[in-house]
């Protein structure tokens, strides 16, 4: 089929996504996680072994599309909680997904693009990338990433990125576990492929179980996990203070949050 927002080359090692909204620093629109999974959905279904994920661009992906948001302020409660399990079957699929996944993340992972970024099975980033979950910056929840974030990484070192939505260089991304391997940009995508080389000699079924196995040992206490999410991810959007967060920061201003 043809997409709109990304791109999708199948060979038989590997079947490479690339989010292709250069213009919006690839941001991540409704449009684009309907295609993004009916790619993982063609994906498995081809012969493919593994699948990489890269962006177009400057950028890997910078989150959320926040004027697609702020055109949706008005929605009631049941259309934000939709959208945040739109989210959240992303999310999941891609943790879920029966074959390796590899984040080839050539530039800025933010907020839900970090999310994107570091729930892959391996994460080989340029030395010039930034991550960040940025989401309380404007008045908004890392609630979806924060469950597997905590997973990956331990609740202390969680917190301390949750709440203060800094941004760390590739580095620190790798001391803390959110990066596989740093390699040269202009080496990343040929790393991708050495890396999905070593995974596509391995035998597919065996792969499958072992992440099915990983994904499995925690499934009851993952989905009481997401459920809670949805509910705080859709609730915010009706504050005053997410409203603003959007208008400052696309009127690149200060933010001026309401105060209790």
């Amino acid at each position: 089929m043809k997409y709109k927002t990304l791109q999708f080359d199948c060979e038989q090692a590997a079947a490479t996504i690339t989010l292709n909204r250069p213009e919006k620093r690839n941001a991540i629109s409704a449009e684009m996680i309907t295609e993004l999974l009916l790619a993982f959905d063609a994906a498995e279904a081809s012969p493919a072994r593994v699948v990489i994920l890269t962006g177009a661009g400057k950028a890997f992906c910078a989150g959320m599309d926040l004027e697609e948001l702020r055109a949706h302020e008005g929605q009631s409660l049941q259309e934000n909680l939709e959208d945040a399990r739109r989210m959240a079957k992303l999310f999941l699929g891609i943790y879920r997904f029966p074959k390796p996944v590899i984040a080839a993340v050539n530039g800025a992972a933010l907020a839900g693009g970090c999310g994107l970024a570091t729930l892959a099975d391996f994460t080989l980033a340029a030395p010039e990338v930034k991550f960040g979950y940025t989401e309380v910056r404007i008045g908004f929840l890392p609630a979806l990433v924060s469950i597997f974030l905590r997973r990956q990484i331990g609740e202390k070192r969680a917190r301390d990125l949750l709440l203060s939505g800094r941004i760390l260089d590739a580095a620190e991304a790798l001391r803390l576990g959110l990066v596989t391997e740093v390699v040269p940009a202009g080496n990343l995508m040929a790393c991708a492929r050495e890396v999905a080389g070593i995974l596509a000699a391995a035998s597919l079924e065996a792969v499958a179980r072992t992440k099915r196995l990983l994904v499995e040992s925690e499934e009851a206490a993952l989905q009481a996990e997401i459920e809670l999410a949805i509910r705080a991810s859709a609730e915010i959007r009706s504050t005053a203070n997410f409203r603003e967060g959007l208008s400052s920061f696309l009127e690149k201003r200060p933010p001026k949050w309401k105060r209790d």
